[in-house]
C-alpha cells in the first residue's frame, strides 16, 4: 500500500530540482553575514521565508522544525524544551518555529495531522520526527541520534561538509552564476513556479546539456503536477490498475515524499502491464522523473536497468 503521508510534498520538489542551486545561493547569502548555524539560531518561519530559513539552511546544518499552535497545550510544553536542547548544540543545528495557525499552507504541505509536530530537515528532506510531547531527556536522545546521522553523512560525503567559520574567505571564487539560473532560484524562493520553469527553459535553449537546469525544470514540473492532488483520492483510485493517470500521479507524490525507488518501481510496473500509447505515456513520465535526479544517482542507475528490461 502506498504511503503519501510523509512530509515534504511541496518543498521536496525544490530539493529534487534545485538542491545544488539552493546550496550555492545560501553560500552566497552567508558570505557577507553570520553562518546559518551560528550559536543561538532560532528563527520564526512563515510561508514566505520557509525556503530560505528551512530548505536553504538545511543544506548546511540540520534544521529542527517546531510546528506549533498557541491553541495546543502540548506546544507550550514542548517548545521551550526544543529551544533549550537545540541551543545547547552551539550552532550545530537550527530551530525553526512555525505557527501553523498563521502559516496553514506549510502544515498542509508537510501533511501535519496534529500539533505539536517536530521534523528534522536535512539536505532539503524531512529525515525524522515525532508528534507528541516528549520529556527533555528523550528529546535530547532524539537529537543526539539526528546529529550522529548527520555526522555519518558528512563522513561518507566529505565534500558536502560546510566550511568552518572563516574558511569562506580562503576559498577560490567560483564561476559567475548564469543569470537564468539565478532567476530560477529567485522565482523558486518567491513561490513562482511558472517563472522558474521559464528561466530553466531559457537556459536549456542555450545549453541543452546543463544538468542543473534539467533537474530544476523536472523538479518544478513535478510539483506543478502534484500540488493540487488529493492523496486520499489518489489512494482510492489506485484500486483500479487500469487508471494509469492515478498510478503516475501516485509516483509523483512518492517522489516528492522522498520515496524515489517506490516511485520508479510503480511506473516501471505500469510500463510492464501496458502497451501502445499507454506504455509510451508511462515511459515518458518515468523519463521525466529521471531528469529530477543527478545522472549518477544510484536509484536512477538501477531504475534505468529495470526500464530497459521492461521494454525489451
Amino acid at each position: 500500500m502506498a504511503d503519501f503521508s510523509r512530509p515534504g510534498s511541496l518543498y521536496g520538489a525544490v530539493d529534487l530540482g534545485a538542491r545544488k542551486q539552493a546550496l550555492e545561493a545560501q553560500a552566497r547569502r552567508e558570505a557577507a553575514g553570520p553562518q546559518a548555524g551560528a550559536p543561538g539560531s532560532i528563527v520564526d518561519v512563515t510561508e514566505e521565508t520557509f525556503t530560505t530559513d528551512v530548505i536553504d539552511r538545511s543544506m548546511r546544518v540540520p534544521v529542527v522544525l517546531d510546528l506549533w499552535s498557541p491553541r495546543a497545550p502540548g506546544s507550550a510544553q514542548l517548545s521551550p524544551v526544543l529551544e533549550k536542547v537545540v541551543g545547547d548544540l552551539g550552532g550545530r543545528a537550527v530551530l525553526a518555529k512555525v505557527n501553523v495557525d498563521a502559516s496553514p499552507q506549510i502544515a498542509q504541505a508537510l501533511r501535519v495531522q496534529a500539533v505539536p509536530t517536530v521534523l528534522a530537515i536535512f539536505q532539503g528532506q524531512a529525515v525524522t520526527g515525532f508528534q507528541q510531547v516528549l520529556p527533555e531527556q528523550e528529546v535530547r536522545r532524539w537529537l543526539d541520534e539526528l546529529m550522529g546521522a548527520v555526522e555519518q553523512f558528512y563522513e561518507a560525503n566529505p565534500d558536502a561538509r560546510p566550511p568552518a567559520a572563516g574558511e569562506e574567505e580562503a576559498a577560490p571564487a567560483g564561476p559567475p552564476t548564469d543569470p537564468d539560473l539565478a532567476a530560477a532560484e529567485q522565482a523558486i524562493e518567491s513561490g513562482d513556479l511558472d517563472a522558474a520553469a521559464e528561466a530553466y527553459q531559457r537556459l536549456l535553449a542555450r545549453a541543452p546539456g546543463d544538468e542543473d537546469a534539467k533537474m530544476g525544470l523536472a523538479g518544478v514540473n513535478l510539483i506543478k503536477r502534484a500540488e493540487s492532488a488529493d492523496p486520499a483520492d489518489v489512494q482510492r483510485r489506485l484500486q483500479d490498475p487500469a487508471d494509469i493517470d492515478a498510478h503516475l500521479l501516485a509516483a509523483d507524490l512518492e517522489m516528492l515524499s522522498g520515496q524515489v525507488d517506490e516511485a520508479f518501481d510503480r511506473v516501471i510496473a505500469v510500463v510492464k502491464r501496458t502497451s501502445g500509447d499507454e506504455r509510451d505515456k508511462a515511459r515518458r513520465h518515468l523519463l521525466g522523473l529521471f531528469d529530477a535526479l543527478p545522472a549518477d544517482d544510484p536509484s536512477l542507475v538501477k531504475a534505468r536497468r529495470a526500464l530497459a528490461s521492461a521494454l525489451f
